[in-house]
């Protein structure tokens, strides 16, 4: 495993067992709209190391364990570090966008800065497959997971189904689409179908935007 992938996966360990056993800490530092609004924009990025409990951190380094050196072998560290943190930021941004009229809207994370380094890695590899846990014989080629998540990301998100920052999710992923292209713009020639494909359910959810705004 690569050393960034280590630094980053300690770094989200250490602070999410610090925001497990002291509340005030979780609560200075998570995603909520009202704070951001009135200035505190650092909970954007801070939010991204906290979790909710030991299972959603395990979840969440697990993937970025399984897909980030997978980037890191096609566009190397600095570019993995800007894919990672802007997917971060991209995932707060979007958040923010969509729950701006609900002050207590609250959320933590880094499921944001993992998608987007999932969809990066399905960019770059064109082979990519998902194995899930649930139907391990069956394996679903990445692109096909990429356009699948999102739609159903936007169709959380309008019917807010689970506990679940469908908007974080959605921003990471287009942080991570956006960002690649910037960085990589080759995958424009080497992987064009995939991005292609890629690309549809963002430009809807942008076409779509007002309608799935909260009210």
């Amino acid at each position: 495993m690569d050393k960034v992938v280590v630094i980053i996966i300690i770094a989200n360990v250490l602070v999410s067992l610090k925001g497990f056993s002291d509340r005030s800490f979780l609560e200075q530092y998570k995603f909520q709209v009202g704070p951001i609004l009135q200035g505190d924009k650092l909970r954007m990025f801070t939010s991204g190391f906290l979790h909710v409990d030991q299972m959603h951190l395990i979840l969440n380094m697990l993937t970025l364990y399984f897909f980030a050196d997978n980037v890191i072998s096609n566009v190397g560290e600095l570019k993995f570090i800007i894919i990672y943190m802007g997917s971060l930021l991209a995932g707060s941004t979007l958040g923010l966008v969509f729950h701006k009229k609900e002050p207590y809207y609250s959320a933590v994370g880094a499921s944001g800065a993992v998608m987007g380094v999932l969809y990066a890695a399905i960019m770059l590899d064109p082979s990519l497959k998902l194995v899930f846990i649930f139907f391990p014989f069956f394996p679903i080629p990445g692109y096909i997971f990429g356009v699948g998540y999102l739609l159903y990301s936007m169709y959380g998100m309008k019917a807010q189904l689970g506990n679940i920052g469908h908007s974080a999710h959605l921003g990471g992923a287009v942080g991570g689409f956006v960002l690649t292209i910037a960085l990589y713009p080759q995958v424009l020639i080497e992987n064009k179908m995939i991005v292609g494909a890629l690309a549809v359910p963002i430009v809807l959810l942008f076409l779509f935007k007002d309608k799935l705004e909260r009210r």
